[in-house]
């Protein structure tokens, strides 16, 4: 049987890629006795009907998957932030990184609306994007309105299934439209009244641009750590998880435990403050989530 790649899933229908053409298929009905949901990013084998029409047969094997948004076998997730309008926000991008971590995802950051920013803002922005280059991510700057930046941004979703992935508003929409003009997305301006983006994408989709696939994501703005254990989240902190292995103890959770490397890290600034302010939050946040039964 047929093989190829879901790369559209919309009431009910999953829009199957093979040799070019694309393919409406339904999920067999043992899926959901089985609690087996395909996602786009899918490898599935499929059995077509006729030309245009078929049932998906057997969804391989997942190297990962997302919940918010749904898709899998993701190579990279850019993670895409507005310098202004919505303001930046390194809380937000934590919690992004720290789920993208989880999920051995290689993350891109991308900071839009360079445009917009006032000398201050600027820097502002500029110096927190070196401070996370320090930690090991990619970092680049851009503005889908004057396309600055946005050739540095072309060679990363080369041969990738990439997610571009952020807070509603940021400008995710207007960044594809510039990648693949053609396209021409809905994009709205921010909402004054609510201070924050109107919902413009309904649905998860890859999206040819160059020899890549890019997903364009509904936006969000809360993301939970339902699976993350307190001991998995140093991980998700690559600069923590560096120092964590000077610490004493094995175990060490970076809070109270004597000769911990993670604060002395802290305290000599090798570790920005920011960062371990919010890995104690999240922690607080992993501690007190009711268990899952």
């Amino acid at each position: 049987m047929p093989e190829g790649k879901i790369v559209k899933a919309l009431s009910g229908f999953y829009y199957v890629l093979h040799d070019g053409e694309m393919i409406q298929c339904r999920g067999r009905g043992v899926f959901r006795k089985n609690k087996i949901t395909p996602l786009v990013g899918d490898e599935v084998v499929f059995q077509a009907e006729n030309e245009r029409e078929g049932y998906i047969m057997e969804v391989k094997e997942r190297k990962n998957e997302l919940v918010r948004p749904p898709i899998a076998n993701v190579d990279q997730a850019i993670l895409v932030f507005s310098a202004v309008e919505p303001d930046f926000s390194t809380v937000l991008l934590d919690r992004f990184l720290v789920l993208v971590e989880y999920n051995h995802i290689q993350p891109l950051i991308c900071i839009t609306k360079m445009d917009l920013t006032n000398e201050k803002q600027k820097q502002a922005i500029t110096e927190y994007a070196e401070e996370y280059r320090n930690m090991g991510y990619e970092v680049l700057l851009t503005s889908s309105e004057t396309e600055a930046g946005i050739e540095r941004l072309n060679p990363h979703v080369e041969n990738k299934i990439s997610v571009f992935a952020g807070q509603s508003g940021v400008g995710k929409s207007s960044l594809l439209n510039v990648l693949r003009p053609d396209l021409s997305l809905k994009t709205n301006d921010i909402s004054s009244h609510l201070g924050r983006g109107k919902h413009t994408t309904r649905h998860v989709e890859l999206i040819s641009v160059g020899n890549g696939l890019i997903a364009d994501t509904p936006g969000f703005s809360s993301l939970e750590f339902t699976t993350i254990e307190a001991e998995e989240l140093t991980y998700c902190f690559p600069e923590i998880a560096r120092e964590s292995e000077k610490c004493k103890f094995r175990a060490c959770l970076h809070i109270s435990e004597p000769k911990c490397a993670v604060k002395a890290g802290v305290e000599a600034q090798t570790i920005t403050q920011y960062r371990y302010q919010h890995y104690v939050d999240f922690l607080q946040e992993i501690k007190d989530r009711k268990p899952r039964y």
